[in-house]
């Protein structure tokens, strides 16, 4: 094995290269929410949270998917972290560790993505089936491209979406 001796300054470069190089850890900056597979909703399959017919709206399907093979599919993410923050109410049998997979719809591809790794765009000038929407996009340079385009309020990531978040959208509120 050889050895290559580096200069102070050489050094110092290369460390100052490695700090601004991308993260490459999935839901870190400069990297895409990967694409998942997530079964199609049924033409008929409603939303369990606001009623509607899920399929008429394929650009902003969420789907969570639990351990048994159910679905559970949402005409936007609002209405998905609605059910998420209220499983009591919406699937009183399930538990939330026995989640396998919960996907939105990337906003520019319509790919599925992993939510929990999406950036999520608010108060934006773009409306989802049920009004003001978590706009989901798969990366954080998307977001901010797409907050700036559509004068959008405020991003936020999967973990920051609390249970007063979805209700405040409703009535129009962004911070």
């Amino acid at each position: 094995m050889s050895y290559v001796r580096l200069n102070r300054r050489a050094t110092l470069g290369l460390l100052a290269a490695m700090a601004l190089a991308p993260v490459h850890a999935a839901g870190q900056p400069g990297v895409a929410a990967p694409v998942v597979k997530v079964p199609k909703p049924a033409p008929m399959d409603l939303c369990p949270v606001c009623g509607m017919v899920v399929s008429k709206y394929p650009n902003w399907v969420a789907t969570v998917l639990w351990k048994n093979g159910q679905t559970h599919h949402f005409d936007g993410a609002k209405d998905m972290f609605k059910f998420l923050h209220n499983l009591a109410k919406y699937a009183p049998r399930q538990q939330a560790q026995d989640i396998v997979t919960i996907a939105v719809t990337e906003y520019y591809n319509l790919d599925k993505v992993d939510a929990r790794k999406a950036w999520f765009v608010i108060g934006s000038d773009v409306l989802g089936p049920m009004g003001h929407e978590f706009v989901p996009l798969a990366t954080e340079a998307d977001a901010r491209d797409f907050l700036k385009d559509h004068k959008g309020k405020k991003m936020l990531r999967f973990a920051d979406i609390t249970a007063p978040w979805p209700v405040q959208l409703d009535k129009g509120q962004f911070t």
